[in-house]
């Protein structure tokens, strides 16, 4: 394995990991694997912190792919909250208000879901990492400024309702969409569509491309295969 040259990892990162965080932690453990200093590492798209699921690291000259696997399609499963949404439609902040539910039924929600396939217009969430006038809408946002930023288009293939509970409105959903699309932006716009408010309590990304996340290392079992590279192929 010629992690200098180049290799493409798939992970299964950790909740309350940032990507950032989990790529140092792999760049770390290979150096102390291959006994160099220094090793170029990256990922091809960024997980929040409240995520689980696929993240690609690339290592060497393979982090040149990382725009080309960046652009492939990807599959979340979401869990949404109706009747109440948070300043950054996750929960990284407090419920900032409250709508009613008692007209949201399993068949309005499979309803306005369908409004969502396609090409689309979405507007990111103030706590992400779009620039604005040079600094990141999330920094921004933290510091409690009004962050304004542009509609994008993107595509929805495929939206459907997996599980729904009426006694809680929460909802679970799977979306398989392009690069770009914020899922928590969308549990902000099909809580609106359903005439309330909705944020996420819990976002797994189960696929990026061909990457499925039962492929994917965990922390744990990384250093264990790490482990079984013979000494003499170590790179």
């Amino acid at each position: 394995m010629d992690f200098k040259n180049g290799t493409i990892l798939s992970f299964d990162k950790p909740l309350n990991w940032t990507s950032f965080g989990l790529v140092s932690k792999v760049r770390y453990l290979l150096c102390k694997h291959i006994g160099e200093k220094k090793l170029k590492v990256g990922h091809a798209g960024t997980l929040d912190p409240l995520a689980t699921g696929v993240l690609i690291i690339c290592t060497g000259k393979a982090t040149k792919q990382i725009d080309t696997l960046q652009a492939k399609t990807k599959e979340y499963i979401a869990t949404l909250q109706l009747g109440a949404t948070t300043p950054s439609f996750d929960l990284e902040t407090e419920i900032d208000a409250t709508f009613p539910t008692e007209h949201i039924s399993k068949a309005s929600i499979e309803e306005v879901l369908t409004q969502f396939l396609g090409r689309i217009e979405q507007v990111p969430p103030s706590y992400s990492a779009c620039k604005v006038d040079g600094k990141r809408a999330y920094d921004l946002a933290r510091q409690g400024k009004e962050v304004e930023l542009k509609p994008k288009v993107l595509v929805i293939d495929e939206i459907e309702l997996q599980d729904f509970q009426p006694e809680t409105m929460l909802m679970t959903i799977r979306v398989v969409c392009s690069k770009g699309t914020y899922i928590r932006a969308l549990a902000r716009d099909i809580g609106l569509a359903l005439g309330s408010g909705a944020h996420l309590t819990a976002l797994r990304r189960t696929r990026i491309g061909d990457y499925k996340v039962e492929d994917c290392y965990t922390l744990e079992t990384f250093q264990q295969w790490l482990e079984t590279i013979p000494k003499e192929t170590k790179q």
